[in-house]
């Protein structure tokens, strides 16, 4: 057997994970900040919440599933987007009897069976957020917003917003058959997928990315020609609250996004720097999903952003210094075995103290490495101190600290050791 991870799944290594730490940081102060609560759903679901849910004429139903029975017989599915299952716990959770709107957020990886690409795995993560039970346009705008200020407390730049209306049960249908019947005359100019698309979804063909359907419908009815009024008004406050903002936005006829769940409000944030995958964040109103999980019918808005594309665009923007692995504050350099045994006492209550430390670890306990081996060994960890302890620092009750940047070695005593480190470290462990 050959020890490889699964195509298009990535072990994130200790040097990134830092990175990933940071984002997930973000995010949580920023859901903090607008007043959304954490919620963890399970990896997997029964597969009749995602046909219900996201759509059996989506690609994610059709192709991309990962669906297998457990040893009951039950159809199970591996979660492929977090907007359903949040849903179904609202539903399940009875979340409406609590106020409303209920407002969730998330950070978990989803899984999906498509070709491999920058940014996107089989095992792909996503944060993201749910309001539900509110038909305020504001959550709309929130919805844009919550990204957008993850994004600048990143400093990621170069994006842009991207919003249209679909339109809702009342206006859809009507616009569906104009769009059917002028596309009618062009299935054969476009490509096999959007000609099975023709059918069942129309609406996705305007999405496509490949050129040939792209120019085949150049001129298509767009559905900002057919909102009812309804739908109008809502978007007509949507983009007066972007503008209120000070939130730039384009508005895209073309935008449909790809589940047959949204309705109304749809938004994507897209870069440039990413290449053909420049999709940052997307998301929309879903105003009739919590009905068709087996609930009752409340209004609901989110969005998701993929975990991957924003470490891509930190790194594409020079801001992936967070990716560096993380260097201890202590070195503890041990010359001797008791020397080692009170090494690993002071290390002890170091790390109690929240301050990194490190030690040279050797296969004989009693047999340390070289003081020239171990202080190479600090530096190449990046310490910002090495703690040196010998027979004769513990004759004398005293270790010696040196501080790595310039070379400055001094004693302190053995119980002096915490307040001093501490004070090198400007009261604290941790990045300067």
């Amino acid at each position: 057997m050959e020890a490889r991870a699964p195509r298009g799944t990535t072990d994130i290594l200790p040097e990134e994970a830092r990175l990933w730490q940071k984002i997930e940081a973000t995010v949580r102060e920023v859901m903090r900040a607008y007043g959304y609560g954490e919620i963890r759903t399970p990896v997997f679901e029964y597969t009749e919440l995602f046909l219900r849910g996201v759509g059996e004429t989506t690609d994610i139903v059709e192709k991309q599933m990962y669906t297998f029975e457990d040893q009951g017989g039950r159809s199970l599915t591996l979660r492929p987007e977090g907007t359903a299952p949040v849903v179904r716990a609202f539903v399940q959770h009875r979340l409406d009897g609590r106020a409303l709107p209920q407002k969730l957020w998330y950070a978990q990886p989803m899984f999906r069976y498509e070709r491999p690409q920058a940014g996107r795995g089989r095992q792909f993560h996503q944060f993201g957020a749910e309001a539900i039970g509110t038909l305020d346009p504001a959550c709309d705008v929130e919805m844009i917003a919550i990204p957008l200020e993850v994004y600048r407390r990143l400093g990621i730049q170069r994006f842009e917003v991207l919003v249209n209306s679909i339109g809702c049960e009342v206006c859809r249908p009507a616009y569906r058959a104009e769009l059917k019947a002028w596309l009618a005359g062009r299935l054969d100019q476009l490509c096999p997928t959007c000609r099975s698309r023709y059918e069942r979804n129309p609406l996705r063909v305007l999405d496509c990315k490949e050129e040939r359907c792209r120019q085949a419908t150049e001129g298509a009815p767009a559905p900002l020609d057919h909102l009812c009024d309804e739908c109008s008004r809502h978007l007509e406050h949507v983009t007066v609250l972007l503008r209120a903002l000070g939130i730039e936005y384009r508005m895209d006829p073309r935008l449909v996004r790809g589940l047959d769940y949204y309705t109304k409000t749809v938004f994507e944030i897209v870069t440039d720097v990413l290449g053909a995958q420049g999709t940052l964040a997307a998301g929309g109103r879903y105003d009739g999903l919590t009905a068709a999980v087996g609930g009752k019918r409340f209004p609901a808005v989110g969005f998701a952003g993929g975990m991957e594309r924003a470490v891509l665009a930190l790194r594409a923007a020079g801001l992936d210094e967070a990716a560096h692995l993380d260097a201890p504050d202590v070195f503890l350099v041990c010359l001797g075995k008791e020397a080692r045994i009170e090494g690993v006492k002071i290390a002890h209550r170091l790390r109690r103290e929240d301050i990194a430390s490190a030690l040279d670890y050797s296969d004989e306990f009693d047999q340390a490495r070289s003081m020239r081996a171990q202080m190479k060994a600090a530096g190449r960890l990046g310490a910002r101190l090495a703690l040196i302890l010998g027979d004769d620092e513990l004759a004398r009750g005293v270790a010696s600290i040196k501080r790595l940047s310039d070379g400055e070695q001094w004693e302190v005593s053995l119980d002096g050791v915490i307040p001093a480190v501490k004070e090198q470290l400007g009261g604290g462990g941790g990045p300067f």
